[in-house]
C-alpha cells in the first residue's frame, strides 16, 4: 500500500505532462492547418485578382489613332488545380518540399508545367490536400487552368509503389500529369508507399476562370 501511495504524485505528474505534450501537439498542428488554410485563401484570392486583370497593350504597341485591345489575360505563373469528382480546388505551388506541401500541392521541379509537353508531376499530403485521391478512377476529370487556359486530364488508372520508384515520373512524349501522394492514406506514421494516379490531357481550352472557394 505504501507503495502505491508513494507512486501517486509521481502517477499525477506523468498525466500532467502527457496533458501539456498533447495539448502543445494539437496547438502546433492546429497552427500548421491555419497556416495552410491562410496561405491557399491567398493565393486563390491573388488567382481571381490576375484572372480579372486582361494583358492590355500599351499605346505605344498600337498603330497611331486605334484604342488599346484588352482579351488576353496576363500570364500569372500560378497553376490551379481541380477534381470535382473529390471536390479538390487549390492552387499549386512551386517545389515538394515538406515546407512547400504544407501550403498546397506542390509542383515537382525539373518537370514540365502542367499543360506543357511531357510528364507534369504534383505532389500533395495524404492527410491534406490529396487525401481523396485514392478514390479516383479510370475516366475521372482532373482539371488544370494555367496562362489563361484550361486543361482536362482524364485518369488512365493508378498504382502503388515504393518510394524509391521513379519510373512514375519519367519523362514522356506526350501530355500527361501524375499525381503522387503517401500510402496508406490513413496510415499511423511515415507512410512506407506512394500512391501514383496517372492522366493524359484530353481537351485544352481558353477560359477566364474554374471559379474559387
Amino acid at each position: 500500500m505504501k507503495a502505491d501511495i508513494g507512486s501517486l504524485p509521481l502517477r499525477r505528474s506523468l498525466s500532467f505532462i502527457f496533458l501539456i505534450l498533447g495539448l502543445l501537439l494539437l496547438g502546433y498542428v492546429g497552427a500548421q492547418y491555419g497556416h495552410m488554410y491562410v496561405e491557399q485563401r491567398r493565393l486563390a484570392q491573388e488567382w481571381q485578382k490576375q484572372q480579372q486583370q486582361p494583358a492590355q497593350q500599351t499605346a505605344d504597341e498600337q498603330p497611331a489613332g486605334k484604342p488599346a485591345q484588352a482579351t488576353a489575360v496576363a500570364d500569372d505563373g500560378l497553376t490551379r488545380l481541380s477534381v470535382p469528382k473529390i471536390d479538390l480546388d487549390s492552387v499549386v505551388v512551386e517545389g515538394t518540399s515538406d515546407r512547400a506541401l504544407l501550403l498546397g500541392p506542390g509542383h515537382m521541379r525539373d518537370t514540365p508545367e502542367p499543360g506543357q509537353p511531357g510528364n507534369s508531376v504534383i505532389s500533395g499530403h495524404r492527410d491534406t490536400f490529396f487525401r481523396h485521391i485514392h478514390e479516383l478512377d479510370k475516366g475521372d476529370m482532373v482539371l488544370v487552368q494555367r496562362d489563361g487556359k484550361v486543361f482536362k486530364y482524364e485518369v488512365t488508372g493508378k498504382k502503388i509503389v515504393q518510394p524509391d520508384d521513379l519510373s512514375v515520373i519519367k519523362p514522356v512524349a506526350d501530355h500527361r500529369l501524375t499525381l503522387i501522394t503517401c500510402y496508406p492514406t490513413y496510415y499511423i506514421g511515415p507512410a512506407p508507399k506512394r500512391l501514383v494516379v496517372f492522366t493524359k490531357l484530353v481537351k485544352e481550352t481558353a477560359e477566364k476562370g474554374l471559379g474559387g472557394k
